[in-house]
């Protein structure tokens, strides 16, 4: 489909750490639903350094998409998501940036209605969400979803967000808003979702929401273990006392 013309371009951040095996899938499903849906796009792979060759297969792709479309910003190391989304705007050329996880847990099929949303209520930020509507988690064991579950559901009670999945990770932002977000934010790992959510809340942006289905990662292990659970506590403890 030929480009829709309207001026927004949508820039998406796609942080990655060993994910050669779901970074081509990811990005023909994203070329497959922008290209259908008509709307100016670029994805900008940030890669931490992988051990597993990820940046050699982001380039093949390079090659094969074309550099106006793949955008490789990679990195030496393993430094954080927050400063991966820092490091993604400073590139990014879209006004509105798109920020979602490698591993296929989100499906590109939804990003159009993330830009429907967003333009019928010209909200700043709009979030992907598994607990409203049609939303929901698939492939999950009944351990993570107690965790997820409880860990939502305490964050809601202490902190009134005002969304209702502040632990997701993918949503789409209007640039500067986002570029605002990321200069407050001071968490790290997984509460570095939820702190954004908070922020925006804090500086009245407003917040739509999209109802996801959310599916555990294809291949690669889950990064979520009892390190970033006692990271998540102390973050949601931290932004209580200080929000």
């Amino acid at each position: 489909m030929q480009s829709r013309g309207d001026g927004d371009k949508y820039s998406v951040l796609l942080p990655t750490y060993n994910e050669r095996e779901n970074l081509p899938l990811i990005v023909w499903l994203l070329v497959k639903y922008f290209g259908e849906s008509g709307y100016e796009y670029e994805i900008i792979v940030i890669d931490d350094g992988s051990p597993d060759g990820t940046l050699e297969v982001a380039e093949q792709l390079q090659k094969i998409y074309g550099e106006d479309k793949i955008l490789l910003r990679p990195r030496a190391k393993k430094l954080g998501l927050g400063t991966a989304y820092i490091h993604g705007i400073k590139h990014a050329r879209g006004n509105y940036v798109f920020i979602m996880d490698a591993d296929l847990s989100h499906h590109p099929k939804f990003i159009p209605e993330f830009i429907k949303k967003q333009r019928e209520g010209g909200y700043d930020l709009v979030s992907g969400t598994r607990y409203r509507g049609d939303g929901g988690v698939y492939g999950w064991d009944l351990r993570r979803k107690l965790i997820s579950r409880g860990a939502n559901y305490v964050t809601q009670v202490l902190l009134r967000p005002g969304a209702s999945d502040l632990t997701g990770s993918f949503r789409l932002y209007k640039k500067e808003v986002l570029e605002s977000l990321v200069e407050r934010c001071v968490s790290r790992g997984y509460v570095f979702q939820m702190e954004m959510i908070v922020r925006a809340r804090q500086l009245n942006y407003t917040i739509g929401e999209v109802p996801i289905s959310f599916v555990d990662r294809v291949y690669g292990e889950s990064k979520l273990g009892g390190n970033e659970i006692v990271s998540f506590l102390k973050g949601l403890l931290t932004l209580f006392a200080t929000t």
